[in-house]
């Protein structure tokens, strides 16, 4: 079941008596955890009907106890119990899975890892409870991703406005969502967020940063690359180098991909995992660097990622690699 249908199943007041939520992406399992800590009850059965536990100091027959409770003024009662793969014997809660009590909502969060699956006790979690597994988002998926969020919230975000985002966030949904915020806060009466909000309220500069200076490579424009790359200098905690080199090779792999796609732009941008608003900036590419080119530059890239990570060579400035390269990458 998705982390959506177990909230929008709860909002309508539809319950199980055991949610395990385990995977690698923590931001939909404390989105989880939250709703079920502040939203389930209100907050008079709150009082009386809510304990939480975590797992490193949770001892199995506390939490056995509490959720064979019987409710305080309520019909219903919630356990959550935090960080569980820090818990000691957290399989000697079998017993209560198999014959759980339906005035208990108990929730486990199970965060960064799964149950071994070849165990009793797995088969009997996937089996017995609302089983709840997340996993991390594909880069690609980000931009999708931050629309929806933005949207849900009643407000629209421009493509250019996500991509700055997306680029120098990267995969941290937590982080996301909450310089979202931070710009929603700061909106007024506007509805959509522009470039000039996330450069005002996030501090990323809507000129000098990783999508200008791929733009910069894609039409071969060295002057605005270096520029680029000297501000980054300037300002290292903006764009380090390893976020720099990863979101590098992340547009000349799929500027490799065009050349197997056919059709529109839009088309083309489906084929190769983008939106159509950044699909031009591939086919620029495409058309500025040929099918050898971009092979090399791929091969360019993962060879200064091993320099900027000190292997096979003498320590040098982040910013005379990056200079170094995009050279390379031109001539």
């Amino acid at each position: 079941m998705s982390v959506d249908k177990v909230i929008s199943d709860w909002k309508k007041s539809a319950y199980k008596p055991v949610y395990w939520i385990e995977g690698d992406e923590e931001f939909y399992v404390d989105q989880l955890v939250d709703y079920a800590e502040h939203h389930i009850l209100n907050e008079s059965e709150a009082s009386f009907n809510l304990t939480i536990f975590y797992g490193k100091d949770a001892a199995w027959p506390d939490v056995l106890n509490a959720c064979r409770k019987y409710p305080m003024f309520s019909d219903r009662q919630v356990v959550i119990v935090k960080e569980a793969q820090q818990m000691k014997d957290v399989d000697k809660l079998e017993p209560y899975i198999q014959t759980p009590l339906s005035s208990t909502i108990l929730v486990v969060a199970f965060k960064d890892k799964k149950l071994d699956s070849r165990t009793r006790f797995a088969k009997l979690v996937k089996d017995k409870t609302e089983y709840i597994v997340t996993k991390k988002l594909y880069d690609n998926a980000l931009p999708e991703w931050v629309n929806t969020v933005v949207k849900n919230m009643g407000y629209t975000i421009s493509p250019k406005a996500n991509s700055l985002i997306v680029d120098h966030i990267g995969n941290d949904l937590s982080r996301i969502k909450n310089e979202v915020d931070k710009i929603l806060i700061n909106l007024g009466a506007r509805k959509s967020i522009t470039e000039e909000d996330v450069e005002s309220y996030v501090g990323i500069s809507k000129e000098f940063n990783v999508f200008e200076l791929q733009n910069a490579i894609a039409t071969r424009n060295l002057a605005k690359a270096v520029r680029i790359i000297q501000y980054f200098a300037a300002n290292p905690k903006i764009a380090p180098i390893q976020l720099v080199l990863p979101s590098l090779y992340s547009f000349f792999n799929k500027t490799y991909m065009v050349y197997g796609a056919s059709g529109g732009e839009d088309a083309i941008a489906k084929q190769i995992g983008v939106g159509p608003f950044f699909v031009k900036s591939y086919l620029q590419a495409s058309k500025t660097y040929s099918f050898r080119d971009v092979e090399k530059i791929l091969l360019l890239l993962h060879s200064y990622n091993l320099k900027s990570l000190g292997i096979n060579t003498a320590r040098v400035e982040d910013a005379e690699l990056l200079k170094e390269m995009v050279v390379k990458i031109m001539m």
